[in-house]
């Protein structure tokens, strides 16, 4: 599916790492491996004066993506986990804007790869999002609590 292979994320990682709950968490290894994407891609581009900011950019949403997640994870309370993980999904959109930006000098295969994997991280911060949100107890119209 993506270009670069997958398994290779957390390669060379310590045991304290590989041992850490986080890597389970499959937003976060995508985004991990996002990052690392975000980082290959603007090499080239970033020798260019005029590109230069615009990478940097680029890599500072796409590494802020893993980092909130990581940040997010291990809270305790429901509403601080999900306020991580809106900030990530924030960092995906730019992230996704400042790939739009590269259009015009990245191949437009790689560039539908990484969208695509913007959009699967997306997915998956909209169900962990989801899914941490404490559930709502509606009442009926016209009872009373």
């Amino acid at each position: 599916m993506f270009r670069h292979d997958l398994r290779r994320v957390g390669r060379g990682r310590t045991e304290v790492i590989r041992i850490d709950r986080i890597w389970r968490v499959q937003a976060f290894r995508l985004a991990s491996f996002l990052a690392a994407c975000a980082d290959a891609d603007t090499r080239t581009v970033a020798k260019d004066p005029r590109y230069l900011p615009m990478a940097a950019q680029l890599c500072r949403a796409a590494a802020s993506v893993p980092a909130n997640i990581a940040e997010g994870y291990p809270r305790q309370s429901a509403k601080d986990r999900v306020r991580y993980y809106e900030y990530a999904l924030g960092s995906t959109e730019e992230t996704k804007t400042w790939y739009m930006s590269f259009r015009t000098t990245i191949a437009p295969d790689c560039l539908e790869e990484r969208l695509a994997l913007l959009r699967s991280i997306t997915r998956l911060l909209l169900t962990m999002i989801r899914s941490s949100r404490p559930p709502r107890h509606a009442v009926p119209p016209g009872a009373t609590s």
